[in-house]
């Protein structure tokens, strides 16, 4: 089974608290980028009893062992004793970024394994165990515009829709990890949920739906700032770094505007 794992863009990213366990509740809105997608295929080995990863595309900087989608695979396999696999991983989506490729494969196989072995997993059991690899993991089950809270594993559907925007995504040489974004951060709780806010026009969310990691981020590594900007000044009615980062977006309402881009990144999209 093939699937194009698509990866997503946060829509504003609210660090509520800290937490007794030491994760944080956020707030976020994510939203699937189906434009940028790793290529996941799963493919039963009756003669075998574990799986085998073939990594194809962008190298991943991550021993195989450690690698999401054969967690996902030793998740099923305990849970539902399935057999061996051959799991080929076409690497198209930037890592390290803040989109979610990672996260996205690893759902990706779990879908893949469901439908291979005929687990009869539901939606609410497929949600479940991706929330066992990961905070974000979950929302690539349902894959569609999601309010995330909690550790951004309790989704709730959100009136979103930027089709018809193009968006410009930029990945800059230097990355964050997720553990110095969170370091850097300095929770609140803001006067308006994001979920009121985001619910305001496009045109609105600017300097008001925005990414708590940034401040920090930006302070740190000044080129990822400095993404950002060009983008707004290039004429993007919005823009933001997605997750932790490094990856910088923008939504243009003007096709030849973020054309115009496409000298800085390749990642140039009609939603």
């Amino acid at each position: 089974m093939k699937i194009e794992a698509n990866c997503k863009i946060n829509l504003g990213l609210d660090v509520l608290r800290r937490r007794d366990d030491g994760y944080h509740d956020i707030s976020t809105v994510m939203y699937p980028l189906r434009g940028l997608y790793d290529v996941v295929e799963v493919e039963a080995v009756p003669s075998a009893d574990t799986a085998e990863l073939v990594s194809l595309g962008m190298e991943v900087d991550c021993p195989a062992e450690k690698n999401i989608c054969l967690k996902a695979y030793e998740l099923l396999r305990r849970r539902y004793g399935i057999g061996g696999v051959r799991i080929t991983l076409d690497k198209r989506v930037p890592f390290g970024a803040g989109l979610g490729g990672g996260s996205s494969d690893g759902t990706a196989v779990l879908v893949a394994l469901n439908e291979v072995f005929s687990l009869g997993m539901d939606e609410a059991a497929l949600i479940a165990a991706a929330a066992e690899l990961g905070s974000d993991t979950p929302f690539f089950v349902r894959n569609t515009p999601q309010l995330c809270e909690g550790r951004g594993e309790i989704m709730s559907a959100v009136d979103v829709d930027l089709s018809g925007w193009w968006i410009v995504v930029v990945k800059p040489d230097e990355g964050v990890s997720t553990r110095e974004a969170y370091a850097g951060v300095t929770p609140r709780v803001p006067a308006r949920p994001l979920a009121e806010r985001i619910a305001e026009p496009v045109e609105r969310w600017q300097g008001s739906v925005v990414n708590d990691f940034e401040s920090s981020v930006f302070a740190s590594h000044p080129a990822i700032g400095r993404v950002k900007r060009s983008l707004l000044d290039a004429g993007a009615v919005y823009a933001s770094m997605s997750g932790s980062g490094s990856a910088v977006f923008g939504l243009f309402d003007d096709g030849g505007r973020a054309e115009s881009l496409r000298g800085m990144t390749p990642y140039i999209y009609r939603l």
